[in-house]
């Protein structure tokens, strides 16, 4: 039975594969080309996946599922689950939350990450990726697999910025630019910033895990400020900054401001943050252009809450090969960010932006949609408690 239900998910991932391998998608994305926002629909969608902890595919088992889905269950689940999020979303960009790997437990690192990958690969998809705490634990150092993801095909990761010295691999930003023929065409309209939180303290005094060091966030404070002067002061001129998200995979401190009472979502584990506060979250409220950070590392926890402004949201754990809770459900996060239209039907800026998280159920289940934040039509910020939640 096991082997049947092996073969099962093999075929399901083939095909999968081959459905998408001609489909030209039309996605403008890719190694060579920028991201844009949709002529129809004025939208930009970003998936995030986070914990896969892939290892040898086929032969590494499961954890943590009901004793019925055990038998046969591997990393192919993992990679099934890709493909099915992927088809069902069919976002602008993935992006992978770190952890995307688990080294320890894997034979060759760079086949691993290629196997973990490849739904997007294959789907013609442009995507991007941090490093976590596990992916170096392997035959690969974490500079090592920093530039293997760099070098793999549709990638949009970068090593780190150039000529700027800068602890950590994997911080850089990406800019969205407005739909295509519009005033808004060449200005970035979102931007999105990418950062390694590191692994574990080098400093023998401090335990516990990595931070965002002071290098990393003076290039952060430098490219906000530079984004933020180009939007506002470079024709067509913009009265407010273009909104941005951050994406890295260890949470920060404040990530523990919040109870049932203020987040939707679930918190079913501690968050394991540093023990020390690096004043990232502090950075980020500073620069004022971020109004969500997401975050992975803690499997159990997918809740989003929102902390002077900016919404702190974990994903979920992805992976089946990670560590999770059996009859809960892998999951994956989308982010729809959606463009203002004018009377006269021009796309303009960033009027909102929403999430909401995908079940890997028999049905893909779509749950806790919400509005993470949201401009008024006088071009100033709705201050939403939480954000306003939504039907599913």
């Amino acid at each position: 039975m096991a082997a049947c239900h092996g073969l099962l998910l093999l075929l399901v991932v083939a095909a999968a594969a081959v459905a998408y391998a001609g489909k030209g998608k039309g996605h403008d994305g890719g190694a060579s080309g920028g991201l844009r926002f949709r002529r129809e629909g004025g939208t930009f969608k970003v998936l995030q996946v986070a914990d896969m902890h892939y290892a040898d595919g086929r032969s590494t088992p499961c954890k943590d599922v009901l004793p019925a889905q055990d038998r046969g269950c591997s990393d192919l689940n993992t990679t099934a689950f890709l493909y099915r999020v992927l088809r069902a979303e069919d976002p602008d960009l993935v992006v992978f939350t770190g952890d995307n790997i688990y080294g320890a437990e894997s034979t060759d690192a760079a086949r691993s990450m290629d196997a973990a990958i490849v739904p997007a690969i294959a789907m013609r998809l442009p995507w991007a990726a941090v490093i976590g705490n596990h992916d170096q634990e392997g035959t690969l150092s974490r500079e090592g697999v920093m530039r293997h993801l760099v070098g793999m095909k549709n990638t949009l990761s970068r090593f780190n910025p150039e000529g700027v010295e800068i602890d950590g691999y994997g911080n850089y930003n990406l800019e969205v630019g407005g739909v295509e023929g519009t005033l808004l065409a060449n200005k970035s309209v979102l931007n999105l910033y990418f950062l390694d939180s590191g692994d574990y303290s080098t400093v023998p005094s401090i335990p516990g895990y990595g931070w965002i060091k002071a290098s990393q966030q003076a290039w952060f404070k430098k490219t906000s400020a530079i984004l933020q002067k180009n939007y506002t002061n470079e024709h067509p001129k913009q009265k407010d900054p273009a909104p941005a998200l951050a994406y890295f995979h260890i949470p920060l401190p404040e990530f523990g401001s919040f109870t049932a009472s203020n987040m939707t979502g679930v918190r079913q584990e501690g968050i394991s943050s540093a023990s020390i506060n690096s004043g990232f979250y502090t950075t980020m409220v500073e620069t004022g252009d971020v109004k969500a950070a997401f975050v992975g590392h803690d499997h159990v926890n997918d809740f989003c809450g929102k902390l002077t402004g900016i919404q702190l949201c974990y994903a979920g754990g992805f992976g089946y090969h990670a560590y999770g809770k059996a009859g809960w459900s892998r999951r994956a996060r989308v982010v729809s960010v959606q463009l203002e239209k004018m009377e006269g039907g021009e796309w303009q800026g960033v009027k909102s932006i929403k999430t909401w998280k995908r079940l890997d159920d028999q049905h893909l289940t779509t749950i806790e949609s919400e509005v993470l934040w949201n401009r008024g039509s006088n071009g100033k910020e709705l201050d939403l408690f939480m954000g306003a939640t939504e039907e599913s």
